[in-house]
């Protein structure tokens, strides 16, 4: 895998239901390398961290493959990396084979996989289109988050590459299909809430399930 872009959004003011809000989603690429700390990425912009950075949600990784489905869908958008959110924008990025609580060496940083993204309404605020959200779901390659082990520097054309494969096979995009689908897989169920790469708040409401 390999970092194709490195991201960063300012705070922009968006109106959502009448009321002003701000959002950090407005990503771009940046010619600088970015600085992967254990809660957020240095001059990055996080509005609410009720949902967005933290240590399970430090930074978020897009694949590159998936950017010609949507241009596709969405062919009159001014087209660019960090369309989704991202701050790295990843060749090779595969939800289906990552699996969560793998330990990768990104750039200089050391990074351990997490949790899927959740679409909220920003996501179809950038898109000028609130239907995102259902078709991100449906389509099943959301990115990852991850929690930074070791702090450090990615710069573009860096590799993500595995230190240590998790010992539970769940992947992002099991646990993100199981996270939206009405019927729980058991199993799946199981390892999601045994998996210590998930945050506690998180495999709690699980529980609720078995």
């Amino acid at each position: 895998m390999k970092v194709i872009s490195t991201n960063l959004g300012e705070p922009t003011k968006i109106v959502w239901n009448g009321k002003e809000t701000m959002t950090g989603i407005y990503k771009y690429p940046v010619d600088e390398p970015l600085f992967l700390d254990v809660e957020d990425v240095q001059g990055d912009t996080v509005v609410d961290r009720r949902y967005h950075g933290g240590t399970y949600k430090a930074c978020y990784l897009f694949a590159a493959e998936n950017y010609p489905y949507w241009k596709e869908k969405y062919p009159l958008l001014d087209w660019n990396w960090g369309m989704f959110g991202e701050n790295l924008t990843i060749e090779g990025l595969d939800e289906s084979q990552l699996r969560i609580g793998s330990i990768y060496k990104l750039g200089d940083a050391l990074v351990q996989i997490t949790q899927p993204r959740e679409p909220c309404y920003k996501l179809g605020v950038r898109f000028g289109d609130q239907d995102i959200l259902k078709k991100f779901i449906d389509h099943g390659f959301p990115g990852t988050y991850i929690r930074v082990l070791e702090p450090g520097k990615v710069t573009m054309g860096d590799s993500m590459e595995l230190v240590e494969e998790s010992k539970t096979t769940l992947t992002v995009q099991q646990f993100y299909k199981l996270l939206f689908s009405k019927t729980k897989d058991r199993d799946l169920l199981q390892m999601a809430i045994n998996n210590n790469a998930l945050p506690r708040k998180k495999r709690e409401k699980l529980k609720k399930w078995t």
